[in-house]
């Protein structure tokens, strides 16, 4: 049952089923969880009380004559029942349908409510529904977007298509109630709205009255009375007899739902000018820009709070807030669901009726990125990460844990601020200052960095800079991490949440004679770092190579293969891996190989195209594999991981092999030097000190995947764009 006196948290699964032309894009199955055993345990160990479940129309009964097989629903809902989360069962997610319905002859509303009864008749426990998910979005997207099927693009269609939703609903919840009585509807939406300029007020005007016009309609409050009956009725056409049909039957749902993002409030301005293309449109009055309210400088009052409070005194009905995610780094998706649990506690002592805040989409979504207009498409996280297959928990997974305790949940990334309220995010115009409220760092715990003089280390300090995590970067003078005490000291002093050891010794072939000294900076140091770290306890990160390994496998080395080094500082890599997890299991290790960066001159790519534009020959390895690594792709990542406790060993390369030598072609290549330049010799013929693997070429069976090393090395030389004097590279 609903709780009234406290906010819970819900869960939901990206379900959407939705149909581009003929084809149809069905969430689950790129998720997996058609597939996969245990996700229903995994959902119910975060201890929330509803979930959100896809229990589709079109996966069910994608001919009308369809047999029905229930065993995997059946499965996973009394599996739900069976570990006290309650369902929400969803029967249409962004569909239109099977191919034997449509949204103007009035199938639809009688497929849904069939099915609906199909599935009461099934599961006659099943308390709570709903039937369509978000029907103006839908409608939108459908009928005056032209992105979904029917692919329409006017306003007639778009609410005609709002209306078979809508009736769709009242229709099935009538079916449901008939098998059992006690069914409510949890009805989702879009929390919206418009600001604008005095000119563009009349478009914001009726935006702000449609984003109500599903409620309004379900609620039998849409009659001549209404702000929008004379538009629906005489601009676009609808009958009245269309309308009435809600206000003899009405569906009030028992908690509305609300889905906000940061896309979710917009701007109208009629001077295109000031902002990018992509945000220009227009009505056919104006043309203007619709740009979101998070990139210009809005004096107006806005966010989630502000359009919570006005849905409830609209509505006045219980509200959730049914989607919450944010497609970002793993802080920023922390602090968006942390800020999101403050705001709707906030409003529930402030006296608004809020029941939920939703966990969407627990195992993350594909292809929102197109809009859905694609097959699979770009893969966002969500609670669970699916990149190897197997749902990996991420940060978010302990955040909600402890929230759904009634625990303070605490970490130093949330005392910062997302980039939604930084002074640094883009604004529009670009000269206008951002009216939002400034906020000073708050001195809590830092992230250590240890390595300034590094590639890592400084690549490390710029990125925490990007993302707001407060850190302090330490090089060799401030700190030698093979004294004990001395780190000791500082660990007690600056109580750090985790420490990054950037720091090591890199002249693989200088090691063979200095041995002592790699050894020291390579395994001692490290060595030094997990007995504290696991002392305190402090999370620490560090990294290893791709040199443990000998490279008689020929194919790519995954995190489990046996380490085999051939040099002095493979050795020592390897022996710090062993002690330090031996030490302090709870340790993070990345293995990395050959990374290059526009801000590292000493990198194997900046160097050969430093000597490429002085026309300077370059010698390299034709029969050594390796796989290149973009920094910026490596730190992201790997913050990632630490954000998420992740522990134990992971390769972190770009996707792709590729030999010193065509390396260096592909550098000339796309740089437009010489390739003539470059002089491919065998490894023998090399004369390096330290004996190398033929074959490092590194891959991850935890999933793990970067960029592709092509995309990487453009965006490489998009960096390093315009900075060259003289021939020479400035970095």
């Amino acid at each position: 049952m609903l709780a009234d006196n406290k906010i819970e948290i819900w869960g939901g699964l990206e379900g959407t089923i939705n149909r581009v032309g003929d084809a149809y894009h069905d969430q689950s199955e790129y998720s997996g969880h058609y597939t996969r055993e245990g996700d229903i345990d995994l959902i119910a160990s975060l201890g929330i009380k509803m979930l959100r479940y896809p229990v589709l129309w079109e996966k069910h009964q994608p001919h009308k004559d369809t047999k029905i097989d229930w065993s995997f629903v059946d499965k996973n809902l009394n599996r739900l029942k069976e570990l006290n989360v309650e369902p929400i069962a969803g029967l249409v997610h962004h569909g239109s349908g099977p191919l034997w319905v449509n949204f103007f002859d009035g199938s639809f509303e009688e497929g849904v409510a069939n099915y609906g009864r199909m599935v009461a008749e099934k599961f006659p426990w099943l308390e709570y529904y709903t039937p369509v998910n978000e029907p103006l979005t839908t409608a939108r997207f459908c009928g005056l977007y032209s992105h979904w099927y029917p692919h329409k693009a006017d306003t007639l269609s778009f609410y005609k298509i709002l209306l078979s939703e809508l009736k769709a609903t009242v229709m099935a919840m009538k079916a449901i109630r008939q098998v059992n009585p006690n069914a409510k509807l949890i009805q989702t939406e879009d929390l919206a709205k418009v600001y604008s300029t005095p000119l563009l007020k009349y478009q914001a005007d009726l935006e702000n009255h449609r984003r109500w016009i599903s409620y309004d309609l379900l609620c039998g409050r849409v009659n001549q009375e209404h702000p929008m009956w004379t538009y629906l009725t005489e601009k676009v056409g609808l009958k009245e007899a269309e309308l009435n049909y809600f206000l003899n039957n009405y569906c009030i749902p028992e908690v509305c739902g609300f889905n906000y993002y940061l896309t979710s409030e917009r701007y109208l301005d009629e001077d295109m000018s000031k902002y990018p293309l992509e945000f220009h449109g227009g009505n056919d009055k104006h043309n203007y820009a619709d740009i979101h309210t998070v990139l210009v400088p809005l004096k107006e009052e806005s966010g989630p709070a502000v359009l919570l409070r006005e849905a409830y005194e609209h509505l006045q009905l219980p509200l959730a807030i049914t989607e919450c995610h944010l497609h970002s780094t793993r802080e920023e998706q922390m602090r968006w669901f942390n800020e999101m649990w403050e705001t709707v506690n906030d409003l529930k002592e402030e006296g608004v009726d809020i029941r939920a805040l939703t966990a969407w989409a627990i195992f993350g979504l594909h292809g929102w990125n197109k809009l859905v207009t694609e097959p699979w498409g770009t893969y966002e996280p969500g609670v669970f990460n699916l990149s190897s297959g197997c749902p990996r928990p991420t940060a978010l997974a302990r955040l909600i844990q402890v929230l759904t305790k009634r625990k303070v949940y605490y970490h130093p990334v949330l005392e910062t601020e997302g980039w939604w309220k930084r002074d640094t995010r883009p604004v529009y115009p670009a000269n206008v200052v951002s009216m939002k409220t400034r906020k000073h760092t708050p001195k809590c715990q830092p992230l250590l960095i240890l390595g300034k003089s590094g590639t890592l280390g400084a690549a490390f300090s710029q990125v925490c800079n990007e993302r707001n995590i407060h850190h302090l970067l330490l090089s060799r003078a401030d700190v030698d991490i093979t004294d004990r005490d001395t780190m000791e000291q500082i660990i007690q002093e600056l109580h750090p949440w985790a420490i990054i050891n950037a720091a090591g010794y890199v002249r693989m072939d200088d090691a063979e004679k200095a041995c002592e000294t790699c050894m020291d900076s390579n395994y001692k140091g490290p060595a030094v770092l997990a007995e504290l770290c696991n002392k305190y306890p402090v999370k620490l990160m560090t990294f290893s190579s791709d040199q443990v390994f000998d490279g008689d496998k020929g194919e790519p080395y995954v995190e489990s293969d046996k380490v085999n080094p051939l040099n002095v500082y493979g050795q020592s890599k390897a022996m710090a891996e062993d002690i330090i997890l031996k030490t302090n299991p709870n340790a993070l290790i990345v293995r990395t190989s050959s990374f290059f960066s526009p801000a590292d001159s000493f990198n194997f790519v900046t160097t050969t195209l430093a000597d490429l534009k002085e026309h300077r020959k370059v010698t390299a390895a034709n029969d050594v594999y390796i796989s290149p690594t973009y920094v910026p792709d490596l730190v992201h990542e790997t913050l990632d991981l630490l954000l998420d406790n992740e522990h134990g060993i992971f390769h972190i390369t770009n996707h792709g092999k590729i030999t010193w030598a065509d390396l260096a072609l592909k550098v000339a290549e796309m740089a437009g030097c010489d390739k003539d330049l470059v002089i491919a010799k065998p490894l023998s013929e090399m004369r390096l000190k330290a004996k190398r693997p033929k074959y490092s070429v590194l891959q991850s069976e935890k999933g793990i995947k970067l960029p592709t090393l092509e995309n990487a090395l453009q965006r490489y030389f998009e960096a390093v764009a315009n900075v060259y004097q003289s021939g020479a590279i400035a970095v």
